[in-house]
């Protein structure tokens, strides 16, 4: 029983907190994500790209005096008009065509892209490693781990509940999931529809923000940085369902996990075979999801 004992506080422990930790990162990812689509219908390809561009953004205003934490809010703050922007200017003038979907994806995939080559063009194409703002570590039942890494899992289950109980709880919420129901209802009941789908698209683009400024210190920065976390991001809305934010939570928890543990008993190489694995079955058995629905099916 000492060595079992052993065995699970100096192996599995520390390596389901590091799936915990990739898991919160991927949920901060996602969220943005299942909150667009499930109002808008809208896969934002380019959800990826407004990350890296909250981390850069992070980065530039960091080497100008600006404190970290002072960017947990600044950041967000100045991509909500990038998002309402982009909703106003690209997204909505597809939004009654036919093929919409695939539209609006080309549009998103396309915009991914430039803003990619933006980013090389302004930093080049050489990695940024941002200082933690939280060094040492902290011991936790007899392991020690990262101070800021315990940070980013409590900042992380801090921002999940608060993206729910605004979505949920909120005036603004009611609004969002009524437009979601049907908007043609909405619409005819004041509720400002074409408003509210910039706002959430903002929304959704300001936490991908938020989340480049929280991982940054951990994963640095660097152009292609987006497409890295993105693919986990869609996986765990397939797998938890479009739309719905405890989905999104146990899809991207239950995913990472099964990452980080398989890791132990076979090649690290086989991690995310096995994930996407589990997205095809999932597809192919349950397409909606675990818990798939319109927004506010929380």
């Amino acid at each position: 029983m000492g060595a079992l004992a052993d065995y699970a506080q100096f192996v599995l422990m520390p390596q389901m907190f590091n799936g915990l930790t990739i898991g919160i990162a991927v949920i901060l990812m996602a969220l943005g994500l299942t909150i667009i689509f499930g109002l808008l219908d809208v896969f934002n390809m380019a959800h990826g790209e407004f990350y890296a561009l909250g981390a850069y953004l992070g980065v530039t205003l960091a080497s100008r005096g600006v404190s970290f934490w002072l960017l947990l809010v600044l950041v967000p703050l100045l991509l909500l008009p990038a998002g309402f922007l982009v909703d106003r200017a690209l997204i909505q003038r597809l939004f009654h065509q036919k093929e919409r979907h695939m539209l609006t994806m080309l549009l998103t995939f396309g915009l991914a892209i430039v803003m990619e080559d933006l980013f090389k063009a302004a930093y080049g194409p050489n990695t940024l490693k941002p200082d933690s703002p939280l060094k040492g570590g902290t011991e936790v039942l007899g392991n020690f781990f990262p101070t800021y890494r315990l940070f980013l899992v409590g900042i992380g289950a801090f921002t999940i509940f608060a993206v729910w109980f605004i979505v949920n709880r909120t005036r603004f919420g009611a609004m969002v999931r009524a437009a979601a129901l049907d908007r043609h209802m909405a619409a005819s009941l004041g509720v400002p529809v074409r408003r509210v789908y910039s706002t959430t698209f903002a929304f959704g683009v300001a936490l991908a923000g938020l989340s480049g400024v929280l991982l940054s210190p951990i994963y640095s920065v660097f152009p292609t940085m987006g497409k890295d976390f993105i693919l986990m991001a869609f996986t765990a809305v397939i797998l938890g369902g479009f739309g719905s934010i405890r989905g999104v939570v146990l899809g991207g928890l239950v995913l990472t996990q099964i990452q980080a543990l398989s890791s132990l008993y076979v090649s690290p190489v086989w991690g995310d075979p096995i994930v996407f694995g589990i997205m095809v079955l999932v597809l192919f058995f349950r397409p909606q999801g675990i818990f798939g629905g319109r927004l506010g099916h929380a």
